[in-house]
């Protein structure tokens, strides 16, 4: 019967585990010392050799013959232990034993003395998984266990490990095994299995292993389909595209090339390949780039491999770092939603579409998007028309200048990542002086000398801000009341603040400063707004509103023969 390579090549001493020699090393001088432990705790991620040291010293610790600390695997007491014969050697899975009956059923015999063996050992597997009353179960025996008693307990997350259990063990690290070491191991298995493993094979899968011993050999036993195994029928085993293929997939993204993208990620779609595994090769292409890029000197022990330093280089060229960040978050998001997605080859062409646009400086953010209707212009002030195209929010997008990045600087605020909002709708306050139906007048307004909003009563921007005042929070009136960073213009029915940037814009967006805002300005200027927040300010200076006595003059003004009286 076949029998996986992982289990055929387990190591039976402690010099056969690989990439653990602060472990063995240990574990070896304990055991021909003599000084051993009652309790062992074995920590690390999986795959990285907890359970395979943890069956050798339990083998060591029983065998008639050791060899400077490993067992010999030639007595019957090693043969037994290895062959679950002898049951004074017990392997437990605390994921589905992990109630308190079966740790009380381990106290009943453990008291016992081994029947075959030297010492009765336990190996709970997955140990953090035990419930809270199983763990003080099994504290008691931890605490003053007979002397032929020996746990050893595995974990890949110690965080969920009683402190009570962790001070009365001792506690090994397993680390993830280097990639170097994870090839020259996968050499030796093929040299025995006459697998036909070439260099590149090994090291891609290596790196796929992500440190785990077991990883890499199940990954080279699904890959063996033919007496040659090299990198394309690697990739094409485990659904992944290329290293070349993924970068010209970040050339045609960088040259703003959505079609030539799309059309490489649907050719390696057809070929197999997981759409979740496209963007994760594309991520970490990304995050090599950015290593390169911030790291330089000490970037190549980081690096995943697939691609050379001088490559990345030149891939990462003309795209400076503060992109590179918003490339990987966009990657990062759209892996992570894809969990959960009914489609996920539409999400993966979603996320190379925007990916395009991003890159070239072209994708506009949502906010950008003139989904609700802008002010009539019946019901906007007398403005002349360039005010009024400099002030719409088509002309305002469009001449907003392209966010810039600095390499040594943390990057600014992406204005796509600043969720979508419609105008807000204060509650409604009823108007002082009813403001009768009028055409507009087309004449323009007069220019202003300075971006601080003057009214016919003077200063109304600044009233409505010292009306605010008692309802906001200081931090918050003192942001707003910055006239440089945020501009008033009252357009018809509706109190726009036009926003430098996007923070300003994010920091002023909010549900309780529209609202002050709006009664503030309904009780100061006589009628009802809505207020909203738009990103850039006017080229133009925006014009102050009527008082509502102006609006009633300008009115009486329409019919003739009025006489002024003094």
């Amino acid at each position: 019967m076949y029998q996986a390579l992982y289990r055929k090549y387990r190591p039976r001493t402690f010099e056969d585990v690989v990439g653990q020699e602060h472990v063995t090393e240990t574990l070896r001088r304990q055991v021909a010392s003599g000084r051993t432990s009652h309790a062992y705790l074995f920590v690390g991620t999986r795959g990285t050799g907890k359970t395979t040291c943890a069956k050798i010293l339990a083998r060591a610790l029983n065998c008639e013959h050791p060899v400077n600390g490993d067992p010999c695997n030639e007595c019957d007491s090693c043969r037994g232990i290895e062959s679950g014969s002898i049951l004074d050697v017990a392997e437990i899975d605390a994921a589905s034993n992990n109630g308190v009956d079966n740790i009380r059923a381990i106290r009943e015999e453990a008291v016992y003395s081994p029947a075959q063996s030297k010492k009765r050992v336990y190996i709970i597997d997955e140990v953090h998984m035990l419930s809270v009353s199983a763990f003080n179960a099994l504290l008691k025996i931890l605490e003053e266990p007979p002397e032929h008693l020996v746990f050893i307990l595995a974990t890949t997350e110690l965080k969920k490990v009683p402190a009570t259990i962790l001070s009365r063990c001792q506690h090994f690290s397993f680390h993830r095994i280097m990639p170097e070491d994870i090839e020259k191991r996968l050499r030796f298995v093929a040299d025995r299995e006459n697998l036909g493993l070439t260099d590149g094979a090994a090291a891609l899968l290596a790196r796929l292993a992500d440190g785990s011993m077991r990883d890499a050999l199940s990954l080279l036993d699904q890959c063996v389909s033919s007496d040659r195994v090299d990198e394309e029928a690697v990739l094409r085993s485990v659904g992944l595209m290329g290293a070349e293929n993924t970068a010209k997939l970040w050339e045609s993204l960088r040259a703003d090339d959505p079609a030539g993208a799309l059309e490489l990620f649907d050719r390696a779609y057809h070929d197999g390949a997981e759409p979740s595994a496209l963007l994760g090769n594309l991520l970490s292409l990304v995050r090599d780039m950015l290593m390169v890029r911030v790291a330089p000197k000490g970037s190549r022990a980081m690096l995943s491999g697939a691609i050379g330093a001088n490559r990345l280089m030149e891939l990462s060229r003309n795209v400076d770092t503060g992109r590179l960040l918003a490339a990987s978050e966009t990657l990062q998001e759209a892996v992570e939603g894809m969990r959960d997605a009914s489609d996920k080859r539409i999400r993966a062409q979603i996320c190379l579409v925007k990916l395009s646009g991003r890159l070239a400086g072209t994708y506009k953010p949502p906010e950008t998007y003139d989904t609700a209707p802008t002010p009539s212009s019946a019901s906007q002030p007398s403005r002349s028309t360039a005010a009024t195209k400099a002030a719409s929010p088509e002309r305002r997008a469009e001449s907003a200048p392209l966010p810039t990045f600095d390499d040594d600087g943390p990057p600014p605020w992406d204005d796509a990542d600043i969720p979508p909002e419609g105008p807000f709708e204060p509650e409604l306050i009823p108007e002082t002086v009813p403001e009768p139906t009028r055409e507009p007048t087309r004449e323009p307004a007069p220019a202003r000398p300075s971006t601080a909003a003057q009214g016919p009563e003077g200063d109304w921007w600044g009233q409505i801000l010292s009306d605010c005042a008692a309802t906001l929070d200081p931090g918050t009136y003192t942001f707003i009341s910055n006239r440089d960073d945020l501009v008033p213009e009252v357009m018809g029915d509706a109190l726009v603040l036009h926003a430098k940037n996007a923070f300003v814009k994010l920091m002023a967006d909010s549900v309780a400063l529209k609202t002050a805002v709006a009664r503030a300005a309904a009780a100061r200027l006589g009628k009802s707004l809505t207020v909203s927040v738009s990103l850039g300010i006017p080229e133009s200076p925006p014009a102050a509103p009527a008082s509502p006595g102006q609006d009633r003059l300008e009115e009486l003004k329409k019919f003739e023969g009025i006489v002024k009286f003094k």
